[in-house]
Formats: C-alpha cells, sequence, structure tokens
C-alpha cells in the first residue's frame, strides 16, 4: 500500500522496485511480496513466473508478461491521478486491443470497477450504459469516434469527467490518449487491498430485447470462473490462444483469454472476427486454441480454403453462445478438430456447463455436465427438479454467478431467487447427468397445444443442402394460436425458395413443429456476440417481406 506525504506516494514492501534507468526490475519483482489477491495483482504475478515471455501479440507488435504488469501500473496510476477510487467505473468502449485488457487489470489495482462495452451500440444505447453504471472515465476506440463527438461529450446526462482515445481522438475534444495517459503513471504501483466481494467487472446483458442490465462480476466470482475453466478445458503454459471473438463479450473476455493469460500463454489478439484472417493466422502461427460462437464456426468452414487450411495445431475450440448444429459439429470433427461445447451467460461469468471433447460423439448436441465449482439443475413449473427427459428451466447456483444487477434490486431479487439463478432457459438433462439445451422460455411457442422449441426447428434447417444460417419465431395462428416462422440465409450461388425449403422439412420434423413460413433473406440480424435478434424477426414477420434469394 501506499500513503501520500506532500502529495508525493511514499513506497512500501508491497511495491516494485525500479532500476537506475526507471524501469521495473525482475529481480526485485520475484523477490517481492505481494499480499493483494484481487485481479489486478495478476499481471505482477505472471510476471514474476516468467517476466520476459511474450503475454499477447497485436497488429505485429509483442508486448512481454514484465512490459504488461508495468503498463498496467503506470495505468492504475495515472486513473488513480485522476480521481479514480475505489468502486469507481471505468468504462472501455472499444473492439478487441491489448488497451482493454490494460484497462480491466488496472481497474483491479485500483479497486475499481472496470465496465466493458459493445462498440456497435450507437450513441443513445452508449449513452444510457454510461449514465447507468455512472463511469468516472470512458475509453473509446475508432468505432465510437462519431458517437463520442455528436452524443456522449455533449450530453448532461453522463458523470464522465475524462476521455481516452485508443486509436483516434475527437476533434477539439477534451481527451487524451491511452498512450500519454499510461505515460503519466508510475510503473511499480502495488495493488490496492481490494476485498474479495467487491465487484471487479460490470457487464450489460446484449439488449436483445428492453433495454441491458448491469451484471456485477466480483473478483471471487471471477476467481472461481477462471478455475471452473482451468480445471475444465485443456490449456497450457505453452498456449497460443487466438482472441478473436469480442472481448467486450463475457465468454470472449472469461473463458479463455484470461485463463489462458493466467497461465502464461501467448494471446494472438484480432480486433475483430474475420474468416479468412482468422484460417490464416491458425495455420501460420500454430493457434492451439479459440472460442468461437457457432456462427464463426460456419463462416470458417464456408471459406475457400476450409480444406487446404492445416488445422493441426488446434488442441482446444471453446464453443458458446446459442446452440450447435449437428452439421456443424459433423464438419469440425471431420477435420479432427475436438470441440467443446459450453452453456453459460454474461450473469455467471459466463460457465455453468462444460461437453468435453471426448464427449462429443457420444452426447452429440449437448451442453454437457457442470463445471468444477458451480451446480445447475432443471427444474419444472412447480419449482421441483424434473425427471430425465422432462425439460423444464435451468437454474444455476455457485461463487461465479452474479451479485445482482447494477442498480436493479427488483430485478436481481427475481433472477436470484431462492439462491438460484433462474436463467430463462429451457432443458433437460439425461439419466447420466448430461444437459441438453432446448431453447429460451420466452423462445418457445405453442402450437395447437403442443410446445415448440425453435432450436430444433433451426437444427432441422441447417441439416438441408445449401443452407448458411437461419432463426425461427413464433408468431400469432388464428387456427393454431401459434406457429413458426423460418428466416433462412442460403448459400451463394444457391437458388433455392422457401416453399421448397419448407417441403424439404417434411419428414425431419412432426407436423405442429413445420414452419408455416419459410423466408429467405440476405442476412440474419445477429448482435455483434453472434446472437440472433429476434425481436427484429418478430418485427419483419409482420411485414409484406417475401422470398430474398441471396445474389
Amino acid at each position: 500500500m501506499t500513503s501520500s506525504t506532500s502529495g508525493s506516494p511514499q513506497r512500501t514492501e508491497g511495491a516494485t522496485p525500479t532500476d537506475a534507468a526507471g524501469t521495473l526490475s525482475a529481480h526485485a519483482l520475484a523477490s517481492s511480496r505481494i499480499d493483494n489477491l484481487g485481479l489486478g495483482s495478476w499481471p505482477a504475478r505472471r510476471a514474476r513466473v516468467r517476466p520476459d515471455a511474450v503475454a499477447w501479440e497485436f497488429e505485429g507488435r509483442e508486448t512481454t508478461y514484465l512490459e504488461v504488469h508495468e503498463r498496467t501500473s503506470r495505468l492504475a496510476d495515472a486513473l488513480s491521478a485522476a480521481g479514480v477510487r475505489p468502486e469507481d467505473r471505468v468504462a472501455y468502449v472499444g473492439f478487441n486491443h491489448p488497451a482493454l485488457l490494460e484497462v480491466f487489470f488496472a481497474c483491479g489495482i485500483l479497486g475499481a470497477t472496470a465496465v466493458l462495452v459493445n462498440p456497435r451500440l450507437s450513441g443513445p444505447e452508449v449513452e444510457f450504459i454510461l449514465g447507468d453504471c455512472g463511469a468516472e472515465v470512458c475509453f473509446y476506440g475508432e468505432a465510437q469516434v462519431d458517437n463520442v463527438a455528436r452524443v456522449l461529450l455533449p450530453s448532461d446526462q453522463l458523470s464522465v469527467r475524462r476521455w481516452v482515445h485508443v486509436d483516434h481522438p475527437v476533434e477539439g475534444a477534451q481527451s487524451i490518449a491511452h498512450e500519454d495517459l499510461m505515460a503519466t503513471g508510475r510503473p511499480d504501483r502495488p495493488a490496492a487491498e481490494v476485498p474479495l466481494g467487491s465487484v471487479a467487472l460490470i457487464m450489460y446483458t446484449s439488449g436483445t430485447t428492453g433495454r441491458p442490465k448491469g451484471a456485477m462480476l466480483t473478483h471471487q466470482g471471477l476467481f472461481y470462473q477462471y478455475v471452473n475453466a482451468l480445471i475444465g478445458q485443456d490449456l497450457r503454459q505453452d498456449e497460443v490462444h487466438l482472441t478473436t471473438a469480442p472481448l467486450f463479450h463475457i465468454a470472449g473476455l472469461n473463458m479463455m483469454t484470461v485463463p489462458a493469460f493466467t497461465l502464461g500463454g501467448r494471446l494472438v489478439i484480432q480486433r475483430a472476427f474475420h474468416a479468412e484472417t482468422v484460417l490464416r493466422t491458425i495455420a501460420e502461427q500454430g493457434v492451439t486454441s479459440a472460442f468461437f460462437v457457432p456462427a464463426m464456426l460456419d463462416a470458417l468452414s464456408h471459406q475457400p480454403t476450409w480444406e487446404q487450411t492445416d488445422l493441426s495445431s488446434l488442441r482446444s475450440v471453446m464453443v458458446g453462445g446459442s446452440p450447435l448444429s449437428d452439421r456443424t459439429i459433423t464438419t469440425w470433427a471431420d477435420r479432427g478438430v475436438p470441440l467443446m461445447q459450453g452453456f453459460g451467460m454474461t450473469e455467471t461469468a459466463p460457465g455453468a456447463r462444460m461437453l468435453e471433447p471426448r464427449d462429443n460423439r457420444t452426447k452429440l448436441g449437448s451442453a454437457g455436465r457442470p463445471h468444477f465449482f458451480t451446480d445447475s439443475r432443471v427444474v419444472g413449473l412447480d419449482g421441483e427438479l424434473a425427471a430425465p427427459g422432462e425439460a423444464g428451466e435451468i437454474l444455476i447456483s455457485g461463487p461465479n454467478v452474479m451479485a445482482g444487477y447494477w442498480n436493479r434490486p427488483e430485478a436481481s431479487q427475481e433472477a436470484l431467487a431462492d439462491g438460484w439463478y433462474h436463467t430463462g432457459d429451457v432443458g433437460l438433462s439425461d439419466e447420466d447427468g448430461y444437459l441438453y439445451i432446448k431453447d429460451r422460455i420466452k423462445d418457445m411457442y405453442i402450437s395447437g397445444g403442443e410446445n415448440v422449441y425453435p432450436a430444433e426447428v433451426e437444427n432441422a434447417l441447417m441439416s438441408l443442402p445449401g443452407v448458411r444460417d437461419c432463426a425461427v419465431v413464433g408468431v400469432p395462428d388464428e387456427r393454431w394460436g401459434e406457429s413458426g416462422m423460418a428466416f433462412v440465409e442460403v448459400l451463394p450461388d444457391v437458388r433455392v425458395g422457401g416453399e421448397e425449403l419448407r417441403e424439404q422439412l417434411r419428414g425431419r420434423l412432426a407436423g405442429y413443429k413445420l414452419p408455416r413460413e419459410v423466408r429467405v433473406v440476405e442476412t440474419i440480424p445477429r448482435t455483434a456476440t453472434g446472437k440472433v435478434q429476434k425481436f427484429r424477426l418478430r418485427e419483419l414477420a409482420d411485414d409484406p417481406l417475401r422470398d430474398q434469394p441471396a445474389p
């Protein structure tokens, strides 16, 4: 810890001495004592083990673990000088960049709370999140420059006192470059004594319906998330992890990226997902692990270079975000790549269930068994444990579950009733305890008295030749109460209409599951994290849109 006399911080036992040049000393760091157990101490802890190892590579530049420790210490010191105090919120609105991880760890050093925000959001959407969490400082990337200039800076609803640009400044704005701000801090600031129950991270729900809510994740909760991930996955110290899934998405950050960092692996950070670039990177850099959502897997397998790309270095590929189709599982298995299917959400940091690669064939389509430190169960409408094969709501409990929603006490109480997080997802367990996800409760529809789960219909559609992507929603039906409407993307050069696809489904599905209509569209609307925006599809279902075959 530090104290201050005459405005000058004094070094104590927890600080890391610098050498004559003013840079961190690896020798002194290896001999130092780190009393703090919070996430902010992790760069220092990793740097003590192997300071010269490369922590991450970004756009051709490598940064060692010792340099990461120094940079996060400088940033924390600079933020402290700017007035950031324990429990204050610091927002980052940008695509994947080392600066995002530096902000995350620097907040941990101070005991402040990092708020990671989707940079694809509009100005008013970002304004809502910054205003809702009361951010004191906001880092922003290139994608948000216009929003900062036109919406956020003029806003009188925000408490942001310092704007920090990562790529390009807003002309005429009172903002500072990330590197310039960091340069004002000292490299040996020790981590504060942060209570492990304090909030380290606020992640806002994706907002597929209504206003997003900020899930509060504590230092202790994240610690158990990372332990779960390390126990459940085949990550190693020589990991070359491809960080291309969005880090502002809970799984992109927490399922593999931070665990790989904790082990001392090498992160290959890419700003955003581009299928052609990802395949080339896997082959050229010997990538051993990656996290993808199903839409990413399909985009990769549809690349012209798919069959020729060397994927032999991949040891583990984690998949989450939505159910995997049988076709996707088979396509990757045929290339010898083991897929680990995970189930979780922002509110659980995100891990709840995991299907190990050795179970992929025997438990095809399952979300697996519980993580080591996390409990989950399926309950019926009466709240009692569902029998094997009986569908019900999935509940989750464990130290990785959120502390609640920021400034939403009623929503928190409802979501965490009886000590379990109520997911709103429908699933069933088999006799062996493996969980199968059916769909979201709100996405299920009842046709002629029968429950229909869109994910099951979507899986059948994905098995049809020429189908690239699809989504199904329930719509009002005068005869049956509700029926399904399917929206389908087809592969380039495929000429097929919706009615033809619907006929191909006959025999693959029970009659009541057959969509009333299938529409061919250019794109399925998705969030930045790959989730289908079904509320937009329901809006499309009400307009006179007809088939739009891909050009």
